[in-house]
């Protein structure tokens, strides 16, 4: 793992690219003029020849399949488009997403106040039928060819090599767990290989960064469900967690952890709850693990700088424990929203100064070995 300040020296010697335009995106949608015509087929090249893995994403806004009562929220986000979103991933070279399914999207609403927040509690049986819900809608995406079982990673590699998307099915929040450890094994059996054990209903798992302190870290149940997902092969994904709960996760995991959708504080930017620290970054790393880093309007206002978070996280943590992920259609304010256009983040990343296998790293193959950090031995042919 490269030092901090290592990492610093190594970025001012790339800050010279930047300072002569080789990058200035405009927000929302990268700009392909920033990148010479070269740079940009460099980028397709790149992704011909590696796999690639958006590690958290809703494509589509898929959750909302089947959803009868929408609240307000819910309304606003208009009608789902998973069959569109799976189309534009295949045109944009994407080879796997982790196809993130929301525990409690049904609770939240948005106000200027307090921001996205949890509303009420869940009824009995409700979370498991929101489970339920959404695991339906993606076997039948998966049924229906537009994108293929992304389970594993040799299932990732054909569907590469097959230029098909592969799904990787994961959850956004265990609320659906319960008290039933059983679930976890279920959520195996469905396919669902990751799960982000809280969002922003303050669970039966642990605390969260946008709301007061409620347990004080990871709760003894929660601690009962790490280790039955550790024993099952389910990633275990810290983001919306709590530094508390990250450390508590990190002391009993016997996996290498995902912190699947966040950034760390820039020097001298403002804090923001669903920021991280380096300090709580490297926890997640000297697991083994890795965080995703996302286009998100927090902080950033630019593919620029997105592509300089992507850096700094590489500075502070190190080339093998960064990835990407877009919290694509469903992100705050986000700065890339086109899957069309993934080739130019490796362009982007090329253009700064990373190899060609530093990039593959951060593109895929770091995402690719947490999963094989995972999977049982029983299953080691998906």
């Amino acid at each position: 793992m490269k030092s901090e300040d290592h990492g610093w020296t190594r970025r001012r010697t790339l800050q010279g690219l930047a300072a002569a335009g080789a990058l200035c995106p405009a927000a929302g949608r990268a700009n392909s003029r920033a990148l010479s015509p070269d740079q940009i087929e460099a980028g397709r090249a790149f992704l011909r020849n590696h796999v690639s893995v958006d590690v958290h994403a809703h494509p589509g806004r898929f959750f909302l399949r089947g959803v009868t009562m929408p609240s307000p929220r819910l309304q606003a986000y208009g009608a789902p488009f998973e069959i569109e979103a799976a189309a534009a991933m295949r045109d944009g070279q994407v080879s796997c997403s982790f196809f993130s399914g929301v525990a409690d999207m049904s609770l939240l609403e948005f106000t200027p106040e307090r921001g996205l927040h949890a509303t009420r509690d869940f009824q009995p049986g409700e979370a498991w039928g929101y489970y339920a819900r959404q695991i339906g809608t993606l076997k039948a995406l998966v049924a229906s060819g537009d994108v293929v079982d992304g389970r594993g990673v040799r299932s990732i590699a054909e569907a590469h090599q097959r230029r098909a998307v592969a799904a990787t099915f994961a959850i956004e929040g265990g609320d659906f767990i319960e008290d039933r450890l059983d679930r976890v094994g279920q959520a195996y059996a469905d396919g669902v290989r990751s799960i982000t054990i809280v969002h922003y209903h303050v669970n039966q798992i642990g605390d969260i960064q946008t709301e007061t302190d409620v347990h004080g870290g990871l709760t003894p149940l929660g601690r009962d469900i790490v280790r039955e997902m550790n024993r099952a092969g389910i990633i275990v994904d810290v983001a919306h967690a709590t530094l508390a709960v990250t450390r508590d996760v990190a002391a009993i995991t016997t996996r290498p952890l995902l912190l699947s959708h966040s950034n760390v504080t820039a020097r001298n930017a403002p804090p923001h709850p669903r920021l991280v620290t380096p300090d709580h970054a490297r926890i997640v790393a000297e697991t083994g693990g890795v965080i995703g880093s996302v286009p998100s309007g927090i902080n950033q206002s630019s593919f620029e700088d997105w592509i300089e978070s992507i850096l700094r996280l590489v500075d502070t943590v190190g080339i093998d424990h960064v990835a990407i992920g877009t919290d694509m259609d469903a992100n705050y304010r986000p700065v890339f929203t086109d899957y069309r256009q993934w080739h130019l983040i490796p362009a982007a990343l090329l253009a700064r100064g990373l190899s060609a296998a530093e990039t593959a790293k951060v593109m895929g193959g770091n995402a690719l070995r947490l999963m094989e950090g995972q999977t049982p031995p029983q299953d080691t042919q998906l």
